[in-house]
């Protein structure tokens, strides 16, 4: 046999084991689809294709639920941008639990200026009777979510607990007296619990600490004027609105409402430590606080859900698969408000998932923030 000979041999001897396996590869997956491929403005340094399928992947209605709009950002420019049908890049969306990043930096700017004072007790007046325990909690425990009060969070919009029951029944019209009627359940610091009044008692405090009126339209007013022009308008977040009680508190826990984009510069203004355009909106320090681990949980800062572990529940984020300084808002539903200094990156998701979809969800998110260099 001439050595010439030996490879056209074993090419043959070869063809019964491939026909046995089907003899065929598996098939590529398919192409982006037309509105992935009309999404991408660039791929910032992402595999196109893979980025569109990714981008398909979380427009999966019955995998992940509905999703309203997505919005890529890199380096401070759109590289893709999605929405579901009737939704635009104007319309204003719930961002449910992401507003509490919103009363975290307005509650920061009341610091900044003299008007709060971040290691002094709380002044909730309920708070101040001698003998009364909760008079030891302070402004940082509270925005560390350490506060020691007794809350239930519960699951959904669970009638007996006490996030429905402050938002939607005996507690809705002064959600905030609800939520500071509550007694301790530890030492304040000792432990953290996230719960959705401890930023209704944040938005109470800014209200105090801008006007000395108990009339709800004044003190309504104070804080949406104070909201505006000290947070809002130099973030460039023109669309964003915040709701009220009857009783004028800002809902600072769940009831504002932006458009992907707005939500987009939050993101980009708390990856620039407190600037825009180089100029410093809020002392950096702040930030800092914002996105420094809490004492009691490393997987939360201030207002701020952190890449660390959780020290209750299922991880929030993605420790140990994506930069450990990346931070977000989160909300109920499937909201996602995603920053990542390392990758230059911030992504928001806005929709609607289903409790079984939401695991689906956020592996598809760290899995997009995965295609980007920078990790």
């Amino acid at each position: 046999m001439t050595p010439r000979r030996l490879p056209h041999i074993l090419a043959l001897l070869a063809l019964p084991a491939l026909s046995g396996c089907g003899g065929k590869a598996p098939p590529p997956p398919p192409p982006p689809s037309a509105q992935a491929e009309a999404a991408i403005k660039a791929d910032g340094g992402a595999a196109h294709a893979v980025l569109g399928r990714a981008i398909d992947g979380l427009f999966d209605e019955e995998a992940v639920g509905q999703t309203r709009a997505l919005l890529i950002v890199k380096r401070g420019s759109v590289i893709a941008e999605r929405y579901g049908e009737g939704i635009g890049p104007g319309t204003r969306l719930p961002g449910w639990s992401m507003g509490q990043c919103v009363t975290g930096v307005m509650v920061g700017q009341l610091v900044s200026d003299g008007r709060l004072r971040l290691d002094e007790t709380a002044p909730v007046p309920a708070w101040q009777r001698s003998g009364d325990p909760r008079g030891e909690i302070t402004l940082r425990q509270l925005l560390q979510m350490r506060s020691g009060l007794r809350h239930s969070e519960g699951a959904g919009l669970d009638p007996g607990s006490d996030r429905a029951r402050m938002l939607f029944l005996d507690g809705r019209d002064d959600m905030a007296a609800y939520a500071e009627s509550q007694p301790l359940e530890d030492m304040p610091g000792r432990v953290f619990e996230n719960s959705s009044a401890t930023p209704v008692i944040l938005a109470d405090l800014a209200a105090r600490a801008l006007t000395d009126s108990r009339d709800p339209e004044r003190r309504r007013q104070a804080v949406a004027d104070y909201l505006r022009t000290r947070v809002l308008d130099p973030i460039g977040m023109r669309t964003t609105v915040a709701d009220y009680d009857a009783a004028g508190t800002m809902i600072g826990s769940s009831m504002i409402h932006a458009s992907a984009r707005d939500w987009g510069k939050l993101g980009d203004f708390l990856r620039h430590y407190g600037s825009v355009n180089g100029g410093q909106i809020l002392p950096r320090r702040w930030i800092e606080f914002m996105r420094a681990p809490s004492p009691r949980n490393a997987g939360y800062g201030a207002q701020l859900w952190l890449n660390g572990p959780q020290s209750t529940g299922r991880q929030a984020l993605w420790p140990g698969q994506s930069p450990a300084n990346l931070f977000a808002c989160l909300g109920e539903g499937g909201q996602y408000l995603v920053s990542s200094p390392d990758q230059l990156l911030t992504v928001v998701r806005l929709g609607h998932s289903e409790p079984e979809q939401e695991a689906a969800l956020h592996d598809r998110i760290g899995a997009l923030l995965r295609l980007f260099p920078g990790g």
